[in-house]
């Protein structure tokens, strides 16, 4: 069974399509990375499949469970969770507290008040052993807003991931990132447990190579192209149309 079905979906925007018959499917445990030009519908895929937007036509399951027509938190109940290309933080809370309200989200039987989560002592230690994890301990009393950026979206994953979700949409995780920065995040993309399926989207393609298990190329609103890391490295029309053609 597929982690994630997605079936000839389409989107179409006032008469604009933006997304044309796409189709693939995702095993679980596997490294998806979806890339292509600008306005090739990448981002209108995940707000689709996270159920921003509705679909046009088209189905997408989870785990085989048609989810095509559940809201965003129906479908983040049964295990999607994602981050966004703009880092979404609660900035004027500390670290610890955003990663606090993330367990809460989990745990049907924590208060949804923030001063009683900081009474919590499990919900504290499990919020302590993922911010040593993640090594972000030292930063977990500063407000989000005072961290640098490449901390913010270290922060940004692990609050995808304090869920423990079954499938994690990743929207360009290492954007706006300094080189500096980018070793250490795709380090903790590579940590990430295969008991997890990822799909993520990414511009930067030593990135997109050295993490993915396979690759779907859209263009245009369509499938173009979809294989391994050599496939797509080798296939003329993705060299062409995607990459640059010398």
């Amino acid at each position: 069974m597929s982690a994630l079905s997605v079936t000839d979906i389409s989107r179409n925007f006032e008469g604009v399509q933006a997304l044309a018959n796409v189709s693939f499917e995702v095993a679980p445990g596997e490294r998806r990375l979806i890339i292509g030009p600008n306005g090739a519908g990448k981002t209108t895929l995940f707000n689709i499949l996270a159920g921003s937007y509705a679909a046009s036509s088209g189905r997408v399951a989870l785990f085989g469970r048609d989810i095509t027509h559940l809201p965003a938190y129906a479908r983040a109940r049964l295990g999607l969770s994602r981050t966004f290309q703009i880092t979404n933080l609660f900035f004027r809370l500390t670290v610890l507290e955003n990663v606090l309200l993330a367990l809460q989200a989990g745990n049907t039987t924590a208060s949804p008040v923030l001063r009683l989560l900081r009474q919590d002592r499990a919900l504290l230690a499990q919020a302590d052993a993922l911010l040593a994890r993640w090594e972000l301990s030292e930063h977990a009393g500063h407000a989000a807003q005072d961290i640098s950026y490449g901390q913010q979206r270290q922060l940004d994953i692990l609050l995808a991931m304090a869920v423990a979700p079954k499938v994690l949409l990743l929207d360009e995780p290492t954007a706006g990132l300094s080189a500096a920065e980018v070793p250490r995040v795709k380090a903790i993309l590579r940590s990430l447990a295969r008991d997890t399926t990822v799909l993520m989207i990414e511009h930067d393609m030593d990135v997109a190579f050295e993490l993915a298990d396979r690759i779907t190329v859209l263009h245009q609103g369509r499938l173009l192209a979809e294989g391994n890391v050599e496939a797509i490295r080798n296939n003329p029309q993705v060299t062409e149309i995607y990459l640059g053609s010398d």
